[in-house]
């Protein structure tokens, strides 16, 4: 399942996240990885959470690229349940054109992989239109 929180800056998307990912790993068999564009996070989730900070990843310039860096993750932890992404316009260059291609490619790693996603974008539902219909949104 791709799960979608969407919003303005401010409306409290990455709070939301850290909240669900901190619930989620205490009920979890799985494991919990959670990609920040930053290193800000890291002590707001529980130390069983894998953070990710993409800053560390400055070669990773486009959605392909982000792909696979997730297929690396998956590759590298065959227990990964789910994976949440914050704020995923704010990495590698990734634009509201590019989502709804990189929706479907998460939809078919989860398909595949049995692993779930939470992705967070600062827009408003109205930019996104109708790529976000067929995805379960988080938000208010």
């Amino acid at each position: 399942m791709v799960k979608l929180i969407a919003g303005r800056k401010g409306t409290g998307k990455t709070k939301k996240m850290i909240s669900l990912a901190n619930e989620l790993v205490e009920k979890s068999d799985g494991n919990i990885v959670f990609i920040n564009k930053n290193h800000r996070l890291m002590y707001d989730l529980r130390h069983k959470i894998r953070v990710v900070c993409m800053e560390d990843y400055e070669e990773i310039t486009n959605s392909d690229e982000y792909i696979g860096f997730i297929f690396g993750i998956i590759s590298s932890d065959h227990d990964i349940e789910t994976v949440f992404i914050d704020s995923i316009l704010k990495h590698a260059d990734v634009s509201t054109e590019d989502i709804p291609g990189f929706l479907s490619r998460l939809r078919k790693i989860n398909e595949k992989y049995k692993i779930s996603f939470v992705v967070s974008l600062s827009a408003e539902l109205s930019e996104l239109g109708e790529t976000v219909k067929d995805f379960e949104m988080l938000s208010e």
